[in-house]
């Protein structure tokens, strides 16, 4: 045997290994075949949705604590104007609001109120507090007025006249405001004037309180009822 045939007897191992390669690399590749994730128990949540769901079960809770408290009769409450003011000032503009709100039970007893704040609904709940302790007796018949009555306040001029059961009401959205939450169903109602909100709502609100039934009149004048019916 020649020196040469025992060279490339030794050689031939050495170009024949790379052949055993192919399994390490099917088994270099089985690892990043990850196995499917279990799923989530039922019930199981993070931190974030623990933390939102103790908020909603605190609002929830808030609420129904709130809802019996609101006892005594039901008042009707209308936002007749909301006004926005602008202030310029070196930043930008900053904004106010101001709210009048009528507030009654429909049963003959009604309040008109003023609110200002920065906020719209600080406003309105400014103005709501202001008419409930603002809430007079006026005069209600048979869901209707007893006379016809004429009122001025600033610049506005109200007409105000009795109706026919079924009528309904024949007035504006701001004298409308006051006579529903009075408790007032057949009225024909007139604006002569300016329409400045504020304006309409008291010259309203001065109308119904000035208004008398026959026996109030009457009782004034040192008489009774039978007196009247036998004259």
């Amino acid at each position: 045997m020649s020196t040469e045939e025992t060279q490339d007897k030794a050689v031939a191992p050495a170009t024949e290994a790379p052949v055993a390669e192919a399994p390490k690399s099917e088994a270099a590749q089985a690892p990043k075949n990850h196995a499917p994730r279990a799923p989530r128990r039922d019930g199981a949540s993070g931190p974030r949705n623990a933390q939102r769901s103790g908020r909603r079960d605190a609002a929830s809770s808030r609420r129904a604590a709130e809802a019996p408290a609101e006892d005594g009769p039901q008042l009707v409450e209308k936002v007749v104007y909301v006004n926005r003011c602008a202030k310029v000032v070196k930043g930008g503009r900053r904004f106010s609001f101001s709210a009048l709100v009528v507030v009654g039970d429909r049963n003959g007893k009604v309040g008109q109120g003023f609110g200002k704040a920065n906020e719209v609904s600080d406003a309105i709940r400014k103005g709501t507090d202001a008419a409930k302790r603002a809430m007079k007796k006026v005069v209600v018949v048979n869901e209707t007025l007893p006379h016809e009555v004429y009122s001025e306040f600033g610049g506005a001029k109200i007409v105000l006249k009795p109706a026919a059961p079924g009528t309904g009401l024949v007035a504006g959205e701001k004298v409308r405001a006051v006579l529903e939450a009075a408790g007032v169903s057949n009225v024909i109602a007139k604006s002569l004037g300016s329409s400045n909100a504020a304006n309409v709502v008291k010259a309203t609100m001065q109308a119904m309180l000035s208004m008398r039934t026959a026996d109030q009149v009457l009782s004034a004048r040192g008489k009774k009822k039978k007196e009247k019916e036998s004259v």
